[in-house]
């Protein structure tokens, strides 16, 4: 008589670290995806009306910086560390 075995089941890797690079573009991802949202909303209320166009002119005349000079000196020092990184000593 003989005997079966059950398969095992691959194994899954372990969970993936993502490195600084993989963070940034989930970072850049997110951010792109949550601007067409809010474009996709915000189309659709002047499209009805739900926006006065007093609204709609302080949000033209005050609009939120898409990089503030802390987010660019981060980056530089990001970089600054990923090319030091890369040049053989």
């Amino acid at each position: 008589m003989s005997t079966i075995t059950p398969k095992k089941s691959p194994k899954r890797p372990s969970r993936r670290h993502f490195d600084h690079r993989d963070r940034l573009i989930l970072a850049l991802y997110a951010q792109l995806r949550a601007e067409r949202e809010t474009r996709e909303a915000l189309e659709w209320a002047i499209e009805n009306g739900a926006i006065s166009p007093d609204v709609l002119q302080a949000m033209i005349s005050d609009p939120v910086p898409v990089i503030t000079s802390e987010d660019v000196a981060a980056l530089e020092r990001l970089l600054a560390r990923d090319t030091s990184a890369n040049i053989p000593h």
